[in-house]
């Protein structure tokens, strides 16, 4: 069954601790580092509602109430966001499932899962047309880099479906950018335990399970603000992509 990008809502992960740049943020939570003038987090539902996607949750724990009230009193045009805090550290994939749950309104045809400290110019249209095959459950961007050794990297079939998360390890190969796009039943199917993690415990059930997820590869810009030698590459990294925004 196909999707729209219209029929879609996104899960923006932002929830941790932000423990490695915690000394340069003081009473932030990492999503909201400032940059270019505006909180991280607030960039990322920026860029997807340039993408056409108008409901966004956001999964959050540490300092929940900041991010909560920053959208509250700076709301983005044409653009849906609820706040879901956890009161438990849940995990990634507890996370989503419990934004989703409690999000409110109707579930939408597939759930864009994504992380508030990151962002990857990608044509999400790619992936939601991946979900046109219904052998295809779940989709994950991946990215070609020439140094993985900062990320697990993802093994695929010739065909490109989805084998296994692989280990931090030094050389080339295709990072995992922390984009899904998973069609809604497929939340059912994620394992009990909490915490849950999407990498280590989710996408492993469900190959078990017999269910296709399909490796899409992106060549776009990509940041994650999560270290010291990283974080101060956002402004320009953003100010140099203001294409890439609703503004």
């Amino acid at each position: 069954m196909s999707v729209a990008l219209n029929e879609v809502a996104a899960v923006i992960l932002a929830g941790g601790f932000g423990t490695r740049i915690r000394h340069l943020l003081r009473d932030l939570p990492k999503p909201m580092a400032p940059v270019a003038g505006r909180p991280f987090v607030e960039w990322v539902v920026r860029y997807l509602a340039h993408q056409g996607v108008t409901r966004v949750v956001l999964s959050t724990g540490y300092l929940a109430e900041v991010i909560a009230d920053h959208f509250i009193a700076h709301p983005i045009p044409g653009v849906s966001v609820t706040c879901v805090p956890e009161t438990t550290p849940l995990g990634t994939g507890g996370g989503v499932i419990h934004a989703a749950r409690n999000a409110g309104g109707t579930p939408p045809a597939a759930w864009l899962i994504l992380n508030g400290d990151s962002l990857v110019f990608a044509d999400l249209s790619r992936a939601v047309q991946a979900l046109a095959d219904s052998s295809v459950a779940g989709v994950i961007l991946g990215r070609q880099i020439e140094d993985a050794s900062r990320y697990g990297t993802l093994a695929t079939d010739t065909a490109g479906n989805l084998l296994s998360f692989q280990e931090k390890r030094p050389g080339s190969g295709v990072i995992n950018t922390g984009i899904y796009l998973l069609r809604h039943e497929l939340l059912d199917e994620f394992p009990a335990p909490r915490p849950l993690s999407i990498e280590q415990d989710v996408f492993p059930s469900l190959i078990q399970r017999g269910r296709r997820l399909q490796v899409v590869p992106t060549d776009a810009p990509f940041l994650d603000i999560g270290t010291p030698e990283s974080l101060p590459q956002a402004d320009a990294f953003i100010s140099g992509n203001q294409s890439q925004f609703l503004i």
